[in-house]
């Protein structure tokens, strides 16, 4: 952690000469290493700052909305980490005032995992056999926040993104592609804390919406938020997006071990009158959804950047220019 020093200079110099349309071609050079519900994960391409994975949150309107969301941010770390048990990468943050807009942009600043060593990255060089056992041990990590989750129902429980890009293997060699037992994971998606507490929603629900274009937010609001909300509380809805992004990760060919290996564990959850197993035509089903959302999403962000250019505003969010499903 001695490692993360959050330098509040640096960050105000990057975001003067960031470029949200081409990062490449900023100030301050960096490129996107991924895509968040609500953070752009970049490598800022300075000596001090290249071996670190750093997540920009452009959407705040003032202090007291950032300061709210590391209340809940913190937290949810410290629950993960103590009372759950996950491994995740230390993270430190700090945040800046766009002088322009007035927006406050809070950055979470990560130890860059190796190469190779993320979950999507290393599912192209195991072999099978090693893909589900990875799989298996994702899910076993997965299983402790549920476990926790139903051991404190109504009182505290964790969302939880499992899909396999949001792991870490340790211990592990890219140019030796086999696993080490015991397989260790480290667990890195942690900018969206969702959180309930007593049955409340700690994280600020509109955050989620700041990114749409306007003309769709009472659309989002009226028909997705309250899904984005509580997918992720769902044992069973988050096992089968983690199952289905293989088709995304173009590994359809594991997918009915998958859903073999995870309907063994599901079944140890309840009874089986409780549990419905996964099916392959329901996988397929949500992926058709999800990636049919997903685009026509992105289409319409596109469309509001190009109106913000139009009349000449700024707009703060990175977009991928297409996303692969």
């Amino acid at each position: 952690m001695d490692k993360l020093e959050m330098d509040l200079t640096f960050f105000q110099e990057f975001e003067r000469g960031f470029n949200p349309r081409a990062p490449e071609r900023s100030a301050l050079p960096a490129h996107v290493l991924g895509y968040g519900e609500i953070s752009t994960v970049l490598e800022i391409s300075t000596d001090n700052m290249r071996h670190f994975a750093c997540k920009r949150m452009p959407m705040f309107r003032n202090e007291t909305e950032v300061e709210n969301y590391l209340r809940v941010y913190e937290e949810y770390l410290r629950v993960m980490e103590d009372q759950i048990g996950l491994n995740l990468v230390p993270s430190k943050t700090t945040w800046v005032r766009d002088p322009k807009s007035g927006m406050v942009i809070l950055y979470i600043l990560q130890e860059k995992m190796p190469s190779g060593t993320i979950g999507h990255q290393a599912i192209h060089d195991l072999p099978d056999r090693e893909v589900i056992k990875l799989v298996h041990v994702v899910l076993g990590e997965m299983k402790k926040v549920f476990d926790f989750n139903r051991t404190h129902q109504g009182e505290l429980e964790l969302g939880l993104d499992g899909q396999i890009s949001n792991w870490s293997i340790l211990d592990y060699d890219p140019r030796n592609p086999q696993l080490v037992d015991p397989v260790r994971l480290a667990y890195f998606d942690t900018s969206t804390p969702l959180m309930q507490r007593d049955g409340q929603e700690q994280l600020d629900p509109e955050l989620f919406l700041r990114s749409a274009p306007s003309f769709l937010v009472w659309i989002l609001r009226l028909f997705f938020l309250e899904d984005v909300l509580t997918r992720y509380y769902d044992f069973r809805r988050v096992v089968v997006d983690l199952i289905a992004n293989f088709f995304k990760e173009q590994r359809p060919g594991l997918i009915p071990d998958l859903i073999d290996t995870a309907n063994d564990l599901l079944s140890t959850e309840g009874s089986e009158s409780e549990f419905t197993p996964i099916t392959i035509q329901e996988i397929r089903s949500y992926y058709r959804e999800d990636a049919t959302i997903w685009r026509l999403y992105l289409s319409f962000r596109k469309v509001d950047r190009a109106l913000h250019k139009f009349l000449d505003r700024d707009y703060p969010y990175v977009l991928p220019e297409k996303i692969q499903r």
